[in-house]
């Protein structure tokens, strides 16, 4: 669990400082080059920091041991953290698309070149963050880290983005072509529709990942199996596996022989729960309630005898 919390932690710091650093850099030279697309990415990256403070304390929160208040553990401190970052995306896409819409309206000059290189080397420095973000989080099974490269992929295209209408804006005063320096701020606008997107896609995940989600049938099978290998369970009555956060809470009701002593099934209950955590490092507890067999019940995969 700490190794899991300290490679988390370190995604997030990477997250942290790097897009200070694009921020800073994207921010300075979309000023000095006159490019409104440019600075509006600037404060794509800059929503991205802030996205990443969450993402470091709901890490830090959602490793904390279970308590009086809190029994089933602090896991969905992850995904209080993704939605946290989904609605500063939110607000950074709406700030986004009225500056550049205002923009419209003003007169427009042409960027300079240099705003053509920063969102060239942006594109390739959040290319580089979201797929190692990304596989990390898959790796250690961290929404809030998917969520979190997400948002760099998602600068990723406001780069492109950004790339198109500064070359477009620079060819257009180049060729004497008026309307092409309206592309500038209509990528404006494009980006700030792309991150409004990635937000509304994090936070329909992260609120379906909040609201206890429950594994479907296939997804159980597996912990049915191993169940059902135990010595003494019958049949497996009933199985909800819960995901909480970055892991699992499963409630199970197994069978066993009514006429075995209540030592002997406290045993089989026992056998079960470890066997669970054992086998499947992503099941955190389990709470094992013990039926005595009916064959004229309804049950779920009884075991041939």
């Amino acid at each position: 669990m700490d190794d899991r919390l300290a490679k988390a932690q370190f995604g997030a710091w990477v997250g942290i400082i790097g897009n200070i650093l694009l921020t800073a850099i994207k921010w300075v030279i979309g000023y000095a080059a006159n490019s409104r697309a440019l600075i509006a990415d600037a404060a794509h990256s800059a929503s991205d920091v802030v996205g990443s403070v969450a993402v470091l304390i709901g890490l830090r929160a959602a490793e904390r041991p279970p308590d009086k208040d809190h029994p089933y553990g602090h896991g969905k401190a992850e995904s209080v953290a993704s939605i946290i970052v989904s609605v500063l995306l939110m607000l950074v896409g709406f700030e986004i698309g009225y500056g550049s819409i205002e923009s419209l309206f003003k007169p427009l000059q042409a960027p300079d070149m240099l705003a053509v290189w920063a969102a060239i080397g942006s594109m390739i420095v959040k290319e580089a963050m979201f797929r190692y973000k990304y596989n990390l989080g898959k790796k250690l099974n961290s929404q809030s880290l998917i969520a979190n490269a997400w948002e760099h992929r998602s600068d990723v295209y406001s780069s492109f983005a950004a790339l198109i209408g500064i070359g477009g804006a620079i060819f257009g005063a180049k060729w004497h072509v008026g309307w092409m320096l309206y592309l500038d701020p209509v990528a404006g606008i494009f980006v700030s529709l792309l991150v409004l997107k990635m937000a509304y896609d994090i936070l329909m995940e992260s609120i379906h990942s909040t609201l206890d989600h429950v594994l479907h049938e296939e997804q159980t099978t597996p912990l049915r199996d191993s169940i059902r290998s135990v010595e003494g369970v019958l049949r497996v009555d009933e199985l909800r596996a819960r995901e909480h956060g970055h892991y699992q809470i499963v409630d199970v009701k197994i069978s066993v022989n009514p006429h075995i002593t209540v030592e002997e099934g406290h045993r089989i209950g026992k056998q079960v729960k470890h066997d669970l955590l054992t086998q499947f490092k992503e099941v955190r507890d389990v709470f094992v309630h013990i039926n005595p067999f009916d064959p004229t019940e309804k049950g779920h995969a009884q075991k041939s005898e």
